[in-house]
């Protein structure tokens, strides 16, 4: 069977903040991501299709492996997807090799019982939030270590570091941390085009008009505006000890049928 004629029938996502859909939707609505819109797209072509999403926000990569690896395995699915890490490199002492020995492990494990694996090379920071230069040579070289890793176990790569695109703001929520709608949107589809599924394509990759930049007075005000609204929050946070996931589990923990909208 090619690629392009391939099925899947038991989805499972692992990860942290970005897999479980934060900002595309609410709190009160429920959160709908890029991982559950390409759940929606695998159950159009698969009419016993079951789908879990494993993913928390605010996880370490350490604790997406050691609170949803064994429950994924468990699934026993035919195709998952990994994307964790950014929490960790943000934190002012991280080591992106012990990040990615992580994610590593959890290649490891899924493709272990057979599962297609996809994971993300993650986008510069410093594209989106100029104040985060220093954290650019951190994460490509954590990108470098996940895309060896994935090369040893046989994983699939998202590359969103190699388009210009995925750091245009548009594609990003005011915390400039998590993708908005039409980010997932197009996250959603780049991992399509990378499992080859029918109807997919490259247009993902494809750049957004142009548009008028910021006189710089206004830059600065956003720049303000971002380090009050979400800068100050998350030290707070870091002082305390708190996460943003205290208290919360898995929107999916089982494998279940998919309503496509």
């Amino acid at each position: 069977m090619s690629a392009d004629d391939r099925v899947f029938a038991r989805y499972v996502a692992l990860g942290d903040s970005q897999t479980e859909g934060l900002n595309d939707g609410d709190d009160v609505l429920g959160y709908r991501g890029w991982a559950d819109r390409l759940a929606e797209r695998l159950a159009t072509a698969a009419p016993d299709f079951r789908y879990a999403n494993l993913a928390v926000r605010g996880r370490l990569a350490h604790q997406v492996r050691a609170g949803q690896l064994a429950a994924a395995v468990g699934l026993r699915p035919d195709l998952a997807t990994v994307l964790a890490g950014m929490n960790d490199l943000i934190r002012p002492r991280c080591d992106p090799a012990a990040v990615a020995a992580e994610v590593e492990r959890m290649f490891a494990g899924l493709t272990g019982i057979g599962a297609t694996v996809v994971t993300v090379a993650l986008p510069d920071p410093a594209r989106l939030v100029p104040a985060a230069k220093p954290l650019s040579a951190r994460v490509t070289d954590f990108n470098a270590r996940v895309r060896a890793a994935a090369a040893r176990h046989g994983v699939l790569v998202v590359d969103l570091s190699a388009y210009p695109v995925c750091t245009d703001p548009r594609l990003w929520s005011t915390d400039r941390l998590h993708l908005n709608a039409l980010g997932h949107a197009r996250l959603s589809d780049a991992v399509a085009h990378t499992l080859g599924l029918p109807g997919s394509d490259d247009s993902w990759s494809i750049p957004l008009a142009p548009q008028e930049k910021p006189v710089p007075w206004r830059r600065a005000a956003t720049e303000l505006s971002w380090a009050a609204g979400f800068l100050g929050p998350w030290l707070g946070r870091r002082l305390l000890g708190r996460s943003s996931g205290d208290g919360r589990t898995a929107k999916r923990p089982e494998l279940a049928p998919v309503s496509p909208r």
